[in-house]
């Protein structure tokens, strides 16, 4: 067995492993809160992977991701919140959302377009399927839009992270100053569930917990199927060297706008399963921290390992988790995960992917295929 083989029969069993876990994660632990939370471990793990993708496949370092998870949320989130409760008691044909009649003058109208100017954007949402579709949707054509400008120009390296750092902010801000349609700093909360024909998915039961597993495990090997095709080896020569590519005759700024925007829209699809899974969407998932956050998840994990990615954004979660509810730890767990942090970048530098690769490497070969030293190629990082 080559090198080359060695390291592809590895990974393809770090995925087994870790697709196992996850699935048979609620046969073994009868918990309601507890399977909650490793939900939304897994909608973490998910945004790692989709940092990985931009920065570690396509070279593009984005620090405005919590952009498009926002968005994803916020889409999703306001279907739900006109299927409350609290939204359907009304009394009137159209479902309102309840903070905007606290808004709204005593004895106005309880119709959706007379309540608040601008409030029409919410008459769509009141069917479920146009919010999740929107939650894919809206990240994508943001994310589209932005990076063929960005790209078209051949802006790259820290100018596109200051941007999308920027618009970020941009949006943060927006939906917090529309509080008369989004509900500001506020967000939305006291929302109904997600119906997937006729079912309704309850965020402590097991459906809730196997609809995020399922989804994360397709969309990793749907990008992991991605990275491995043509455009996606063509995608990792434009990250190493663009002009050389550009004279190979391929159309760098297309693939960058394509693994940019699928990079969005699992972030968007993300939090639209964190908004399922947690009952409320927040301007807190655009705050830069957030996004920063991510980046540090994908760092941790190995941002050349979609599945490295993964498993370093639900360890640091949980980390972040643990640290936080522990009364030694409950005032410096911010001092803890930044110190973790320090020490994977000076000391693993490509995070726990670089070090189980060299784990298998340093596994002995067969006999029967080994090569010699210093004949096998290095994989790429």
């Amino acid at each position: 067995m080559t090198s080359l083989n060695r390291h592809t029969v590895a990974e393809w069993i770090a995925y087994g492993l870790f697709i196992v876990f996850v699935l048979a994660l609620p046969l073994f632990w009868d918990d309601p809160f507890g399977l909650n939370r490793w939900a939304r471990y897994l909608v973490y793990g998910m945004l790692g992977a989709a940092i990985a993708l931009s920065w570690g496949y396509a070279g593009i370092l984005n620090l405005g991701q919590g952009l498009f998870f926002g968005l994803g949320a916020y889409m999703t989130a306001m279907s739900l919140k006109l299927a409350s409760w609290t939204s359907l008691q009304q009394g009137s044909d159209t479902p309102v959302p309840d903070f905007m009649l606290w808004n709204a003058q005593p004895g106005a109208p309880t119709d959706l377009c007379c309540i608040v100017p601008g409030s029409w954007v919410w008459i769509p949402f009141q069917e479920q399927w146009f919010g999740v579709a929107m939650s894919v949707v809206a990240p994508v054509v943001v994310a589209g839009l932005l990076s063929w400008a960005l790209f078209r120009l051949r802006v790259s390296g820290v100018y596109v992270a200051i941007v999308t750092l920027a618009l970020v902010l941009l949006v943060r801000l927006l939906v917090i100053d529309a509080q008369p349609i989004t509900n500001g700093f506020n967000g939305l909360t006291d929302l109904g569930y997600l119906t997937i024909l006729g079912h309704e998915i309850d965020p402590f039961e097991n459906d809730s917990y196997y609809l995020i597993a399922v989804s994360l495990v397709v969309v990793l090997l749907a990008m992991r199927w991605l990275v491995a095709t043509r455009a996606g080896l063509v995608l990792q020569s434009t990250r190493d060297d663009a002009n050389r590519a550009r004279y190979l005759g391929y159309d760098v700024t297309a693939y960058q706008v394509f693994f940019f925007t699928v990079s969005a829209g699992v972030a968007g699809f993300a939090g639209m399963l964190f908004v399922v899974v947690s009952d409320f969407a927040s301007p807190s998932f655009m705050e830069i921290g957030f996004s920063i956050g991510m980046v540090v998840w994908a760092a941790v994990g190995g941002r050349g390992s979609l599945l490295g990615a993964c498993i370093g954004a639900i360890a640091i979660s949980v980390l972040e988790t643990s640290a936080s509810e522990s009364e030694i730890f409950q005032e410096a767990w911010r001092l803890i995960v930044g110190l973790a942090f320090v020490i994977v970048v000076l000391f693993l530098p490509r995070g726990l992917a670089g070090l189980a690769r060299d784990a298998v490497d340093r596994l002995p070969l067969g006999r029967a295929g080994a090569a010699p030293a210093g004949v096998a190629g290095k994989p790429a990082e």
